[in-house]
């Protein structure tokens, strides 16, 4: 992969080009961490307020936050509210 070259903003953010099929992808940033409180790993969406999932296994919570920002949107297109990328 290969940073997409573009306009500063929200809708350059975060693209990025597969090779060599050349697709460009806009998603948010997803942090993943390991948490000795929880005992697990913590995907979170910075962009996205509350928007954080647990995990075993790293993938394991980028596969929960996934489902997590899914939900996001949807709630927050229902009530009208903005979204910051096409997400």
């Amino acid at each position: 992969m290969k940073a997409v070259p573009g306009q500063a903003g929200s809708e350059a953010r975060g693209a990025v080009q597969s090779e060599p099929e050349a697709k460009v992808v806009k998603d948010y940033h997803i942090n993943t961490f390991w948490s000795d409180e929880d005992g697990g790993y913590i995907a979170d969406i910075p962009d996205l307020e509350a928007c954080s999932a647990f995990g075993a296994t790293p993938s394991g919570a980028l596969d929960e936050v996934q489902r997590a920002k899914a939900a996001w949107l949807e709630a927050a297109r229902a009530q009208g509210k903005p979204t910051s990328h096409a997400g």
